[in-house]
């Protein structure tokens, strides 16, 4: 009883990537940051019951509890805000600029959280460096290099490969923020998101904060991966198909056919501040 219309869903984007607009660089970090984090830490545990259980698919079933986690908290996530926020300027209530501004500080607070917890797990998994790197480190490893060193192996083909499975990954990750939105039941909030996010997990596409987690965890834990091979065969190509896909076939796609009128006009506008600061 407690599901929403499409039409209303497309209310609450709008709402939502206004209230993402307002908030400042402090609680953009620390969201960000706590966002990164709670990736990495589900990533762990889906790489976890992978490994235990012998059964990839176990960890897809897993790694859904940190969307839920950063969805029921609203929490910030990048690859989200790609969806929501720019429905703000399409509103005429935000500039792209404060968009881009938001978009960077949220993408530098996912990288800062990604990372202090993969140190944080690295250290735990081989007990500081005085266990062999085996079990769910070994996996870490392997995986950071099949994103990084093995893209660059394939050359062109790999980079648009890795475009490609951001694009997709995406789309599916923002439909799981927004799905959130067809129900007001925590209940409800949790299955809606699982279903998509479970969906590209388990089809192996490129998510870019997961990735600030695996490959300089990887790193760390001993991977052959430069910097280099990091961010020009994976990072980069990755957030720009994120872009594209929770942009495009998510947030305009649903604005498009189902865009509010009278809910869009009663919304607040303090964006218009923040966009001129």
């Amino acid at each position: 009883m407690d599901y929403a219309k499409p039409t209303d869903v497309v209310a609450s984007m709008v709402d939502a990537g206004l209230k993402k607009l307002a908030l400042g660089p402090r609680d953009l970090l620390i969201r960000g940051a706590l966002s990164g984090a709670l990736l990495g830490a589900a990533t762990t545990l889906a790489f976890t019951g992978a490994v235990t259980t012998g059964q990839p698919l176990v960890g897809a079933i897993i790694f859904p509890v940190s969307l839920v986690m950063i969805v029921l908290l609203g929490l910030e996530l990048v690859t989200g805000s790609f969806a929501l926020v720019p429905l703000a300027r399409f509103e005429g209530k935000a500039t792209w600029g404060a968009i881009l501004a938001n978009w960077s500080w949220v993408f530098v607070a996912n990288l800062l959280g990604s990372i202090a917890f993969g140190a944080l797990i690295a250290i735990s998994l081989t007990n500081m460096g005085k266990a062999d790197v085996a079990g769910v480190a070994a996996r870490i490893v392997a995986v950071a290099e099949a994103k990084t060193v093995a893209n660059a192996a394939l050359g062109t083909a790999g980079m648009v490969s890795v475009f490609v499975k951001g694009i997709l990954c995406n789309w599916l990750v923002c439909l799981g923020v927004v799905m959130a939105m067809t129900s007001t039941s925590t209940v409800g909030k949790i299955a809606a998101t699982w279903l998509p996010i479970f969906t590209f997990f388990a089809l192996g596409f490129e998510h870019a904060v997961v990735n600030m987690f695996i490959i300089p965890t990887g790193m760390l834990l001993g991977a052959k991966v430069s910097v280099y091979d990091w961010w020009v065969w994976n990072q980069i190509p990755v957030t720009l198909g994120n872009l594209v896909g929770g942009f495009v076939f998510t947030g305009l796609a649903l604005y498009t056919t189902f865009k509010p009128t009278q809910q869009a006009a009663s919304a607040p506008t303090v964006v218009m501040q923040v966009a001129a600061e």
